[in-house]
């Protein structure tokens, strides 16, 4: 066994670098210590310095990691990667290699989860905690030789405490599943469904730090675990999580539409495009006498009426007031579209407006353009951004499995299992625009829209119109345009055998193996699927960031 401690400059693996290194090798021979310090190529932070007491002086004359390749991967060739959170230490030579153009592998045991796994008791395994608990003896507390030696002192007295099997079985384990943070637990892979659903990462606290989709949990949680020592924010991720939940979902569109809920709700800080998008702005298009005049709407208001069939023209949506300025002006002067006549600009009766006085406006101010051809030019102009309208008088809903998703005027309102479930989803709701539901929906050409039913209902009683969809639409099917996962790289096949209990949460602990209370069964009502006429082909919607406007 290679017993392993680096020191760096920093925690990111893929922009700070070693500064020094040591290797404890236990074998049939005995103890064969190794170490130095490296030259990173850039300076080492005062902070590193106080932590450690290595400065830039110290290892100014010190070899490079180049120079040291060879040496270290002879020391550690054969033998169990040991280290003390080892993803950490793993993760930084990898990288090292990797800029040499090599792959640095290795069995990799972790010693904060085997201390985790071994004393569950106990809530601390970190180093320091280790020395004090078992008293370990430590000549030279954060640097590398004397934590390596550190944990190898922890390995060597294991046989005391432990029984030789549940050692081995510990052993065993981790180091099949070495590629997990040390905080999260070994069965957490096991524990993992392979169906489609929304996965929450904790960190110290109760609020999730990132919330992601997938069509197959197990694989994709893993995946950010597998792919940390390449990316900045999978390690960082890797180095901040505690514990991860899941809610399982019907299908792929279930778990687009359950994360973007959630990350506005929740405001995960790692969590970029989705994060408290709650304003949206478009452009309505006005008939007046000056030939199409724009008024900016906030689409953030209650609006069911406008946004419905026979509605006026919007164009849209745009994130910010700013967004929607900016692209009205860049296409007013890319064909020379009079700021004035579109309510952008102020001017005197009879007066030009600036765009026409450096030429970029063909004249609607001063006559020299008909007001009925100004408007056609607007709409002509603008038709690539025209805001879809919502195509049902009310809420519909949209069948996927067992689970059907209850959407209005471009809001998603819930996910249910029946139509009882639906109407009380209905109940009491502030209906808003959702730039990322009409994006959703409207996404691989209207695939998911052309599966919408109008919902009709009075009282408790609910019926599907199941009458062909408005024109425009396609009545069934989904094309082969999915939107990739650019992260993930997952199987995009739906598991339809997985059970969609709505809200239905698997909680994986810290240390903890507390059962889960089983989500209640839904009873009563009747089935969406009994109404509507005919099954649908299943989406090769595939999950997906929904872009910025």
């Amino acid at each position: 066994m290679a017993f392993v401690d680096l020191e760096t400059t920093g925690g990111t693996a893929r922009t700070d670098r070693i500064i020094e290194v040591a290797i404890v090798v236990v074998d049939d021979d005995g103890e064969h210590v190794w170490q130095s310090l490296v030259n990173p190529g850039q300076r080492i932070p005062q902070a590193i310095t106080a932590l450690t007491g290595i400065d830039d002086a110290m290892v100014a004359d010190a070899p490079t990691f180049a120079d040291l390749a060879g040496e270290i991967a002879s020391r550690l060739q054969g033998h169990i990667f040991v280290a003390h959170n080892a993803r950490f230490d793993f993760g930084f030579l990898k990288n090292e290699f990797g800029r040499l153009g090599a792959d640095f592998r290795a069995t990799v045991l972790c010693t904060v989860r085997l201390s985790r796994r071994l004393f569950p008791h106990y809530a601390r395994h970190g180093l320091d905690a280790l020395i004090e608990r078992h008293r370990l003896q430590v000549s030279d507390r954060h640097r590398a030789l004397g934590d390596a030696q550190a944990i190898a002192q922890f390995w060597r007295l294991l046989p005391r405490h432990v029984d030789p099997p549940v050692l081995r079985e510990a052993f065993d384990a981790l180091t099949a599943v070495s590629s997990l943070p040390a905080s999260l637990d070994a069965d957490l892979p096991a524990r993992l469904p392979t169906g489609p659903g929304v996965y929450l990462f904790f960190g110290e606290n109760d609020l999730p730090i990132y919330i992601g989709k997938a069509v197959n949990l197990r694989q994709r949680v893993l995946n950010h675990f597998s792919s940390d020592h390449s990316s900045q924010k999978e390690m960082r991720l890797s180095q901040e999580v505690r514990r991860v939940e899941w809610r399982e979902c019907a299908g792929e569109l279930g778990a687009l539409l359950e994360e973007a809920r959630l990350v506005k709700a929740m405001a995960p800080v790692h969590n970029r495009l989705l994060r408290r998008q709650e304003k949206s702005f478009a452009w309505r298009l006005d008939d007046d006498l000056f030939g199409g005049r724009l008024t900016l709407v906030d689409l953030s208001e209650p609006m069911r009426a406008e946004l419905g069939p026979g509605g006026p023209i919007y164009y849209g949506p745009y994130q910010t007031r700013r967004d929607a300025q900016a692209a009205a002006r860049t296409l007013a002067d890319r064909d020379g579209l009079c700021l004035a006549h579109l309510g952008l600009e102020k001017v005197s009766p009879g007066r030009p407006c600036f765009s026409h006085q450096v030429r970029r406006c063909r004249g609607a101010c001063v006559g020299l353009e008909s007001a009925a051809a100004h408007h056609a030019r607007v709409d002509e102009t603008f038709a690539t951004h025209r805001l879809k309208p919502w195509p049902f008088a009310g809420a519909a809903v949209i069948e996927e499995g067992a689970g059907l998703h209850v959407i209005h005027h471009w809001d998603f309102l819930g996910s249910a299992g029946t139509l009882d479930e639906c109407l009380a989803l209905l109940e009491g709701r502030a209906v808003r625009f959702d730039r990322d539901v009409y994006r959703l929906l409207n996404a691989a050409g209207g695939a998911w829209l052309a599966k919408a039913r109008p919902l009709v209902g009075d009282g408790a009683a609910l019926a599907v119109n199941s009458a062909a969809p408005p024109a425009g639409r396609a009545a069934s099917g989904v094309g082969s345009d999915a939107v990739s996962d650019v992260a993930s790289g997952v199987d995009c096949g739906v598991d339809h055998g997985v059970d969609t209990n709505a809200g239905k949460i698997a909680a994986i602990p810290v240390r903890a193996t507390a059962a889960v209370a089983p989500a209640a069964a839904v009873t009563g009502g009747t089935r969406l699927a009994d109404s509507v006429a005919g099954r649908h082909e299943t989406s090769a919607f595939a999950d997906t960031e929904m872009p910025a406007a």
